[in-house]
């Protein structure tokens, strides 16, 4: 009877032990974790800022006074850096109103003038002759809709496409 006591006290030991000792385990890598995520977030960050940038333009309008974007249709792949010139030639003022595709990228920074803009962007004005550069990552998959949000101008035609592959 002392044996059989002796063997299930010892294994109820062992179990109780093994389990702290998985506890502790599990503490460790998770301190470990909270304190290197952030330097790779950062890091990769980096990398993003530094990697080669690929540039497009698109014309918000133009000098006849078509209400369209020039191109239309974007497409970008997830993780890849862009630079987004995005010029206004026409006499009034047009958005470039891309929220859930702003959402989705990393904008690494907005240049117009003498002014650079870091952040999240939801939407450029561009008055008439303006110019801004837009420098981004996208980094979620998937189609957005672009669209001048001056009144009348989404229903005249000025909408685009943005598509974003893995």
């Amino acid at each position: 009877m002392s044996n059989l006591l002796g063997l299930q006290l010892g294994k109820f030991y062992h179990s109780q032990r093994l389990e702290k000792t998985f506890k502790v385990i599990l503490g460790v890598i998770l301190c470990l974790s909270t304190i290197l995520m952030p330097t790779a977030i950062a890091s990769a960050a980096g990398d993003l800022s530094r990697q080669p940038i690929t540039e497009i333009t698109v014309s918000l309008g133009n000098e006849a006074g078509e209400l369209k974007f020039f191109p239309n249709l974007l497409e970008f792949e997830s993780g890849k850096r862009y630079k987004l010139v995005l010029k206004n030639p026409s006499s009034q003022k047009h958005y470039f109103t891309a929220k859930n595709f702003a959402d989705a990228s990393w904008t690494q920074k907005v240049e117009a003038g003498k002014v650079e803009i870091k952040g999240a962007i939801h939407e450029l004005e561009l008055k008439p002759g303006a110019m801004a550069e837009w420098v981004f990552v996208p980094m979620k998959s998937g189609s957005y809709n672009l669209r001048c949000t001056v009144a009348g101008h989404t229903e005249a035609g000025m909408i685009g496409k943005i598509t974003i592959a893995s």
